[in-house]
């Protein structure tokens, strides 16, 4: 009897300890890795070569592709020509995604925003601002923010 109550005390405590440990989100299959939010030689004029100097990147963390046709970047602002949206595409697994914000030809490993027109052409705000990811549905899949003007970059 007094075996039977130790081993069912036991396994109580056990129970117990197993449900008050933290709970863990999985990671997202897909992650902001990189914001180049001031291009080099900016400020400028919104150059093209500049404009493309400002990027995020994405990478898919898994060991499976992702179709990412309807997910969205965005930034701070609610403004609607600072959404991203992706077409047909496929992120390999394993693989990176450059998005720039210039003009370009767009190629499995880089996207371009298509953006010209000057300085209000760029994305991303040089002290400070927050990038986000979602997916078709809208739900938020991963976001990285930045608050400093020392450096030109943020690797999330």
């Amino acid at each position: 009897m007094r075996t039977r109550s130790l081993v069912t005390a036991t396994l109580l405590a056990a129970s117990v300890a197993a449900a008050a440990q933290p709970a863990y989100a999985a990671a997202p299959a897909v992650q902001i890795t990189k914001i180049y939010y001031d291009s080099p030689g900016s400020p400028d004029f919104g150059a093209n070569s500049s404009l493309n100097g400002e990027y995020v990147q994405l990478r898919n963390m898994t060991r499976k592709a992702v179709n990412l046709a309807g997910w969205t970047v965005r930034d701070a602002t609610r403004r609607q020509d600072h959404i991203y949206r992706f077409g047909t595409f496929t992120l390999k697994a394993g693989k990176t995604v450059t998005l720039r914000t210039g003009r370009g030809k767009n190629t499995g490993t880089t996207r371009y925003w298509g953006r010209s027109g000057g300085t209000l052409a760029y994305i991303w705000n040089q002290t400070s601002d927050t990038a986000y990811l979602r997916n078709p549905a809208g739900k938020l899949i991963d976001s990285c923010s930045y608050n400093s003007s020392r450096r030109a970059y943020k690797v999330c």
